[in-house]
């Protein structure tokens, strides 16, 4: 049996999922924890034996950022491996871990087959008016646009669309990953329009940790009368804010929902507000309505922040039925009066990954390097 290895790198854990070379089941899923004492090379070395004990064909490495040049799975050398270094000032707390692990099998198994699956670019659909900022032209042709993020997420909930909205899924859609990072993006024909985070992943919906879009005023003040460095306001926004600043203790929901606090239900408040309000402005961008698709960790598995987010949106035809909302895995949640469907679909990130994966194999003669 031959297999596909994903591999979804962060700085204290490394996800993977193997996967039949043939069917794409899954064979194991596993996180390995990253040790500080024994280093990021000793917990990846576990991984690399996997690479010869089940006869890995292939491997699809979770790189976050893609810039202009990376708009669709990528197979790795030297070269784009390069080029994406280069865009680790554009995600510093992302791009360096997801890379460690092409460099660490270029090294141990030269030959294998390694695919670059990016965050971004599923979202190089988008219109140039929903990708550029109000500044200096110069400045925007030297990329600083909004690239958006979560991209194998919603390339996974596009695909499975058809099967739970039927003919609304070519329609105006919807989807909000909701998780430690959250982010939503408007959907039509399956494409994305328009989404939430930008030029980093920082921006958009509150997140576990993460302000989102706040007033661009706030790190000038903090940096010039506060005294705060860039690195100090750069871990203020990225690892102290969201629902763990504003709640005063963690960035689980599901703690927070369980907590009774005030302050708990101050941070659950906002973070359902926020969200309801950038989906209202996603709207614009797809003239109407037509579904909610919830995903990812607080989307799938929290009744009552859906709820909430929907109860924000009744002016836009948005109504959930409770009762139905509150079931395990419960699909469609839209009261029967809803203008708008809702429903909450599980996303699988790595089984996206492992689809490209497999189809880059099967293009034998495709060399590696930079193809846009």
């Amino acid at each position: 049996m031959s297999a596909i290895l994903i591999i979804n790198a962060g700085s204290s854990s490394i996800k993977y999922g193997l996967y039949k070379a043939a069917d794409l089941s899954v064979v194991e899923r596993k996180t390995v924890e990253v040790d500080p004492a024994q280093g990021y090379d000793a917990a990846f070395a576990q991984i690399l034996k996997l690479i010869d004990a089940h006869k890995v064909v292939g491997v699809g490495h979770r790189v976050v950022h893609g810039g202009r040049d990376f708009s669709a799975p990528q197979r790795m050398d030297a070269r784009s491996l390069k080029a994406l270094a280069d865009l680790i000032p554009l995600a510093p707390l992302h791009q360096p871990h997801n890379l460690k692990p092409v460099e660490l099998v270029m090294k141990s198994h030269p030959q294998l087959p390694q695919i670059a699956c990016f965050d971004t670019a599923f979202h190089r659909t988008q219109s140039r008016l929903n990708q550029i900022y109000a500044l200096p032209r110069a400045m925007t042709d030297d990329g600083v646009v909004k690239y958006g993020f979560h991209g194998s997420s919603y390339e996974y909930i596009a695909s499975v669309l058809p099967q739970a909205l039927g003919d609304k899924a070519k329609g105006r859609v919807i989807v909000a990953h909701l998780g430690n990072g959250s982010s939503m993006c408007a959907m039509k024909d399956g494409r994305s329009v328009a989404t939430t985070m930008g030029f980093t992943p920082l921006d958009g919906l509150m997140m576990g940790t993460r302000t989102g879009a706040i007033d661009p005023g706030v790190p000038l003040y903090l940096m010039e009368q506060k005294g705060m460095s860039a690195a100090q306001v750069a871990d203020l926004f990225n690892k102290q804010s969201g629902l763990k600043g504003v709640s005063g203790t963690t960035a689980d929901m599901r703690t927070l929902l369980a907590a009774g606090t005030k302050e708990a239900q101050e941070a659950i408040d906002l973070f359902c507000l926020t969200a309801a309000r950038q989906a209202a402005a996603l709207v614009v961008d797809l003239g109407g309505l037509d579904a909610i698709v919830f995903t990812a960790g607080i989307g799938e598995n929290a009744a009552l922040v859906r709820e909430k987010i929907c109860a924000h949106l009744g002016h836009l035809g948005v109504a959930i039925d409770s009762v139905a909302n509150t079931q395990k895995n419960p699909g469609a949640v839209q009261a029967a009066g809803s203008n708008v469907l809702v429903h909450v679909i599980k996303t699988d990130e790595e089984l996206m990954m492992a689809k490209h994966v497999k189809a880059a194999l099967a293009r034998p003669g495709t060399a590696p390097g930079i193809h846009p």
